[in-house]
């Protein structure tokens, strides 16, 4: 559950991101803003309030996907099987994660118009190519924030996020442990299935909640 909420958080508070910056943004600062411009967009707009998936997927897909390094995520949640999987698998293992992800977590948004997000001030030196971005998210009812950490590398003149720690547990390191299980069982083509048969039923359960709604 706290994985959910903290991957909800990042795409809610990267949805709003230009993909280009005409002046570079510190990363806190960057996710600070975009987080408070989101929520006025959650709380503002009742398609998203509603679960309206189709328009979730498609901001998703414009405004947040341009700010991840999937292939770092990849990579490393994949750890030392990454080299055992052949150029056009690991390409195909990107796709298919960056779909579960968004697939995964973004309906969530629509939960989102009575939280608050909190960015704690990041310290980026001169040169600094990779940092962490602590924020809390705090719901309206008194409840204890949930820490979530960003990971986040720059990358030529952009800050990139690849990987998300909520409450102290890394994505990473989180689906690595899944991964190695699928791989150990039948190798990287096991994974591979197992990551398209799990992304096609998502897509199917879309449908029939869109379809259940018209």
């Amino acid at each position: 559950m706290k994985t959910y909420l903290g991957i909800s958080a990042f795409l809610a508070a990267w949805l709003l991101v230009s993909p280009v910056q005409a002046i570079e943004i510190s990363p806190d600062t960057l996710v600070d803003n975009t987080a408070q411009e989101v929520l006025t967009i959650i709380r503002q707009d009742k398609d998203i309030r509603a679960g309206n998936t189709g328009k979730i997927l498609n901001l998703v897909e414009a405004k947040v996907l341009p700010h991840f390094n999937f292939t770092r995520m990849t990579r490393l949640s994949m750890g030392k099987n990454w080299n055992m999987a052949t150029p056009d698998q690991q390409q195909e293992l990107v796709k298919e994660f960056r779909t579960l992800l968004v697939r995964t977590y973004s309906n969530a948004l629509a939960s989102y118009r009575d939280h608050q997000i909190k960015v704690e001030p990041t310290r980026v030196k001169p040169g600094d190519t990779d940092v962490t971005v602590k924020t809390q998210v705090m719901e309206d009812h008194g409840q204890v924030p949930v820490p979530i950490d960003y990971s986040m590398e720059k990358s030529a003149d952009s800050w990139k996020v690849y990987d998300v720690t909520v409450a102290g547990v890394s994505l990473v390191t989180n689906y690595r442990g899944s991964f190695n299980t699928q791989i150990r069982d039948g190798g990287v083509s096991k994974l591979l299935k197992t990551l398209q048969d799990k992304n096609r039923s998502l897509e199917a359960k879309d449908k029939e909640s869109k379809t259940a709604a018209n």
